[in-house]
This record gives structure tokens, sequence and C-alpha cells, in this order.
């Protein structure tokens, strides 16, 4: 794991050559093609060096990360062309790039609870230095202090975990026991404000519109994902006080899920639609991983991947409408079809994708979380039928919307699509809907 850490740290010089804009993203495809030839160990820690190490959970979203971060760097054409401070932009998205795998790679719960806050500085940075409206220093701070607020009591659990068992490599946690009420919320409530869970997600939507399109392709991406990895390496800590209060947690995420897909179809700014659907799903996430059982934790991994994959995409695809229409309003983006008619391709085969059609990788989590998550509580049968009825609804709302009927008229001039843009696309649907012919490697990594 050294030498991937090595190589992204000697990225840095690179930003600061003239014209290596192209150059540092060649690099980190290379880099994410090596990560996919490691000889993995299914189930257990390989690739050891110093404290850092990677199963199957943090190699999938390591994966993730160095993917995410190549096309972050395509789709911020618009920023090099202008050339608003584009060595900064790059050597910000590697520190970023570094603290994800730093954070995901450690086997100290220490380091990782340090990785997982110093994340949020480049992240803040990001929204703050090119960001769109003056919303952006408000919604930095919502960011901030909504995290920061909850990862003080984390910090101080690991404290006293510290302090009872002599140290805290997450390998050897399994072989513990704690039943402490006030240790369970101080580990859990940091992790479910990241992903988040409705009643504590109103930093989201904040930071996602006040973001650059790279900001919101690494938010949704990768940073909720943080939260979910968190809390598949604590559950195991404190997983007989879970077998107590985590319906509290499934309760609240799969009636706040079912609110907030209602909410979307009402939500006139397409990025707010997209991050509020973010939240609906994150909240399946949060339920299979608190059921605690083998197809809740398998379910919720494969739809972490999957949304990080399809979100990061659909923010794209509106990025891509904004570049053209100067606007995220859903009143503009009328009758696209006849402006964009391969565009109309993608928002198809993307909100296909995220309804959990075959064969996305959604589909596979999704079934996964709702077998588990009836089988756990078939009272939960009503909320999750709601939450897949309502998804589907607001997807379809939204292609129907956006591609068919007349267009706007205050649109005047417009142009195609550019192979970078279809490549940056094809890049998101493809490892979506191919990666599920390798689900077998999936099904037994716990």
């Amino acid at each position: 794991m050294m030498k991937f850490l090595v190589m992204m740290i000697f990225l840095i010089p690179l930003c600061f050559f003239y014209n290596m804009f192209w150059m540092v993203q060649m690099v980190i495809f290379f880099m994410a093609f090596m990560y996919m030839c490691l000889n993995m160990n299914l189930g257990i820690y390989s690739n050891l060096s110093y404290m850092f190490s990677c199963d199957m959970l943090s190699y999938g979203l390591i994966l993730l990360t160095f993917w995410i971060c190549v096309l972050m760097i395509m789709a911020s054409e618009g920023l090099y062309s202008s050339g608003f401070y584009t060595n900064f932009f790059l050597i910000n998205l590697i520190f970023l790039m570094v603290m994800l795998f730093l954070t995901f790679s450690v086997m100290n719960l220490f380091m990782f609870y340090l990785f997982f806050e110093i994340s949020l500085i480049p992240t803040l940075l990001m929204i703050i230095g090119w960001g769109y409206q003056p919303e952006r220093i408000q919604a930095g701070l919502y960011l901030l202090f909504y995290t920061l607020f909850v990862s003080l009591p984390l910090l101080m659990g690991i404290f006293y975990l510290y302090d009872l068992m002599g140290f805290i490599m997450m390998y050897f946690m399994k072989f513990f026991f704690f039943d402490s009420y006030l240790l369970y919320f101080c580990m859990v409530m940091a992790f479910l404000v990241k992903m988040p869970m409705y009643f504590v997600h109103m930093w989201l939507p904040k930071a996602h519109v006040e973001a650059p399109v790279s900001g919101s392709m690494i938010l949704a991406g990768i940073m909720l994902k943080m939260g979910g990895y968190g809390l598949m390496r604590v559950m195991v800590l404190i997983q007989g006080i879970g077998l107590k209060l985590n319906i509290i947690w499934i309760s609240i995420s799969l009636l706040g899920g079912f609110y907030i897909s209602l909410k979307c179809f009402v939500k006139l700014i397409l990025s707010l639609l997209l991050l509020t659907s973010s939240v609906a799903h994150m909240s399946m996430v949060i339920g299979g991983i608190m059921t605690m059982n083998y197809w809740g934790y398998l379910g919720s991994y494969v739809l972490m991947i999957g949304h990080g994959l399809c979100s990061s995409g659909m923010f794209c695809l509106a990025y891509l409408n904004y570049e053209r229409l100067g606007s995220r309003s859903l009143f503009i983006y009328l009758g696209m079809m006849s402006f964009l008619p391969s565009m109309s391709l993608w928002w198809f085969l993307l909100i296909s994708s995220y309804m959990a059609s075959p064969p996305s990788l959604n589909l596979m989590g999704e079934m996964s979380l709702i077998y588990w998550l009836v089988s756990w509580s078939w009272v939960s049968m009503f909320m999750l039928m709601m939450i897949s009825f309502l998804s589907i609804g607001y997807w379809l709302y939204l292609y129907s919307y956006t591609q068919n009927g007349l267009y706007y008229l205050g649109v005047y001039w417009f142009y195609s699509g550019v192979s970078r843009e279809y490549l940056l696309l094809i890049l998101h649907w493809l490892p979506l809907n191919v990666m599920v012919v390798k689900m077998d490697i999936l099904m037994i990594m716990f």
C-alpha cells in the first residue's frame, strides 16, 4: 500500500509544471489500473505495509476513490480552459485523494479518525474556492460544523477504547465486546451524520448546491461512503448493544427515506433533486448495516459502490446541461432531446441504473437490502415498497420532464456533446453495469 501513497505524493510536484493537467489525470488512471491488479486475499487483511493494509471492504472503496478522482479531473475541463488556479486545484484534489486513500487503508482506529476529519479540509477548500455562488461560505461552514460537532464524542470513544484494551487495531476488535450505551452513541453518531441520515442531513443540500462539479462528484461518490465504511468497522465492537438500539436508526432511516422520496417530486432545481435522492438511497444503506447481518452488509456495500458511480455520473450530466443553459432550474430543461439527442441516451442509461434496472450494481444491492430488511422485520416491507416505488416515480418524472415537450424559447444557442463528455459518461456507466459479472467475489468478501 505504501507504493500507492508514494506515487500520489510524488504527483504533487507535477502540478507545478506548465500544461500538466491531463498528465496528472493519466498518472491517476495508471494508478487505478495498477490497484486493480493487486493480489487480493478474500476476507482477510492483505498487502500489509506499516500501519496500512487492504481487505475487500477497503479495496472497493479505494478503487472507487481513484476512479472518481480521475473523472473529477476530466469533468473540470472548463476550469482548465479558464485557467482559474488550475495548479492549486490539482494539488487540492491530490491531497484529498491521499486523505481518502489513508482513511480506507489504515488499520489503527485513531488514524482512521484523523484522516476521516482531515479529508474535510480539501473538500471545504474546493467548495469555497471553486463554488458558484456567494452562499458557498455558509455551505462550507455547515459542512464543517455538522461533522465536527459529532466527531469529538467519537474521538473520546476511541480514547476510552484505547484505555480499556491497550490497542485500537481494527482487526483485533472482533475479539472484544462492549455493552455501554454512551460508547455506542459516541461511536455511531459521527458516521450517521456523514452518510447522512435523515434529521442530520441539512449540510448536504447546501454543500452540493454551492460546490463545483468536481466537489459534487467527490461528495456524492466518496464522502457519503466514508460513513458507511466507518459503521461497518465499529459495529463489530458494539454489536451487543446494537441488537437493542439499532431499531431506532433503521426506523428513522426508512421513514426519512420515504418522506424524502416524496420531497423529490417537488424539487425544481436539478442538483437538489439528485442530492435528495442520495439521502433516500443512503437510508437503505443505513438500514442494511444496522441489521448486522451478512446480506445486509453485502447489500449496503454493493449499493455504496453502485451509488458512488451512478450519482457522480448524474451530477456530471447535470453540469453538462448547466454549461449549455446557465441554469439548474427544471423549467429551463424542457425538450432537451431536440437540442442534445445523444445526451438523452445517457440520461436514460444513468437514470435506469439509478432505478436499479438490470444489470446495474444498484439492482444487486437493493435486492440484498430488501431481502434482509424484510426478513429482519416484515413491517419494513411497507416503507421499502414505497421508497422503491417513489424512486422510480421521480426518476421517470425527471426524464420525461427534461427530455420531452417544447423546448425553452430563451435558449438561442447550444452545442452538442464533445468526445471528452461522452467518455466521461461511459466511464461512469460501464463499471456500474459490468462489475455485476464479478459479484461472486463480493458474495464471499465478509
